[in-house]
């Protein structure tokens, strides 16, 4: 069975964004902000708490590293625009 990939962005606790990719966001988070044996990224370790603002699914993991790699290149107010969206979107559903 082939397994979906998620691209997602976090908003730290200093306000910086951090984008990954996973299987499973929720697991993800929770290791981001240390509730499953502090294996979240070195970056997030000092920037805890982490919140999820945006993610995307439906990828193989091939394309979720493409998309990790284009966002990661954007500027932050395009960032924030996505954000910004996709917030809208989920307070709509």
């Amino acid at each position: 069975m082939e397994k979906y990939w998620w691209v997602y962005m976090l908003r730290c606790a200093d306000g910086s964004l951090y984008t990954g990719v996973t299987t499973d966001t929720v697991r993800r988070l929770e290791e981001h902000n240390g509730q499953r044996g502090g294996k979240g990224a070195r970056y997030t370790r000092v920037r805890r708490p982490v919140e999820l603002v945006w993610r995307e699914a439906g990828h193989d993991r091939s394309s979720a590293l493409k998309r990790e790699y284009a966002l990661k290149r954007l500027r932050r107010v395009d960032k924030e625009q996505l954000i910004k969206a996709y917030m809208s979107s989920m307070s709509d559903a």
